[in-house]
């Protein structure tokens, strides 16, 4: 029969070694590395000065980036010292041998009369889950609030983007679109509300946006991207996020980011399937390797024709949030030279390699970036 949490922790502490509130307290002059297992919330009330937080969750595969060497003498804090005791026990277990469980936990603290501090400012709170996280932690969240991205479309697609990047604190978030909330968008533009109807996207976009999260400035773009005016759009911007419905935009976008030499990251739609990929310029393929020529229009309806479930937008956008991330932070395996396709109905995610075109008319000559002009519906210079 399997213990209960009460004996589990009772074996733990038979096995772990814990030291008092006055114990710790008298440290001062060769303190251990504190450590608070807490969540999140709890640690935001209060801790001991000094205490770094990694939630007893993440513990087992984080504290090695906190505590390489397992000789660190290292004192758990939870709420009460059961917690704690656990997490000391795993660790003892992982080959850390100075390790210890304050007895009491945080409340014994307090109890006995010493004060605790509150974490540095908010953002320690919000983003206490990428702090703990390895590849990202202080240095990668500082990236992220330095990085500029634009996002095409504040669709589909551009609504689960713009919403995790905002949640993830992208410094700034550009929002393009030219078009009104419509009743038939709030199935899948989660973005918006239905008492945005009438009003334009990129005002409701980022009503929703400083809702979330209020640290973050987006940059309201309420129009149709040009050949004229891409550039000027485009530029100061770390990265794009295609998220257009259109094959003439998602040309234009691709010449562009060319031109200055900026990622884009692409997404699409169809029914139950969604597309995400990467394009990085002259380090793979370009959209227009891809996609020679636009499909015919009956292969291609938009999704007024053809339908889209909701959810699926939401699954290809997290997607495009996630490549996002790993541009900004330099880590993982974009999806640079793949496409991934996923099949809603099957649950099927297919990984395509795709190759760059050295004929390619846009990438296929980095001397000779691609013309900006604006396109037709089939895609023809007009």
């Amino acid at each position: 029969m399997p213990l209960s949490y009460h004996d589990l922790v009772a074996q733990a502490k038979r096995e772990i070694r814990e030291v008092s509130v006055d114990d710790l307290a008298s440290r001062t002059a060769d303190p251990p590395l504190i450590v608070d297992v807490r969540e999140p919330q709890e640690f935001a009330t209060g801790t001991i000065a000094g205490a770094v937080l990694i939630p007893r969750g993440v513990l087992a595969g984080t504290i090695v980036r906190v505590a390489p060497d397992p000789a660190t003498e290292i004192v758990l804090l939870c709420s009460h010292g059961n917690r704690s005791a656990l997490a000391a026990k795993e660790l003892q277990d992982l080959g850390y041998r100075a390790v210890a469980s304050l007895a009491g936990g945080f409340t014994a603290w307090r109890a006995s009369g010493r004060e605790g501090v509150l974490p540095g400012d908010e953002a320690a709170a919000r983003y206490a889950r990428h702090l703990v996280l390895p590849g990202v932690g202080a240095a990668g969240q500082r990236r992220l609030g330095a990085a500029r991205v634009l996002v095409v479309g504040a669709g589909g697609l551009g609504s689960p983007v713009a919403l995790y990047l905002a949640a993830a604190g992208v410094g700034t978030i550009g929002i393009v679109d030219d078009d009104v909330v419509d009743l038939s968008n709030l199935q899948r533009q989660v973005l918006h509300t239905t008492a945005a109807v009438g009003t334009p996207k990129v005002a409701s976009a980022a009503r929703t946006l400083a809702a979330l999260n209020p640290e973050v400035e987006v940059v309201t773009h309420p129009q149709h991207l040009e050949a004229a005016t891409v550039i000027a759009t485009l530029m100061g911007y770390d990265l794009v996020v295609d998220g257009s419905d259109n094959f003439p935009t998602r040309y234009l976008i691709n010449d562009a980011a060319l031109r200055l030499r900026i990622p884009v990251v692409h997404g699409s739609l169809f029914r139950w399937e969604g597309q995400c990929t990467v394009i990085d310029p002259y380090r793979g393929p370009c959209y227009r390797c891809l996609f020679p020529l636009p499909p015919p229009p009956d292969l291609a309806p938009d999704c007024a024709e053809a339908g889209v479930f909701g959810a699926v937008a939401g699954v290809v956008g997290s997607i495009m949030a996630v490549e996002v991330a790993k541009l900004i932070l330099g880590i993982g395996e974009p999806l640079i030279g793949r496409l991934m396709v996923f099949d809603g109905l099957s649950g099927r995610v297919d990984d395509l390699l795709v190759r760059r075109d050295p004929a390619c008319p846009a990438c296929g000559d980095e001397d000779r970036p691609p013309i900006l002009v604006d396109y037709d519906a089939s895609c023809r210079a007009r």
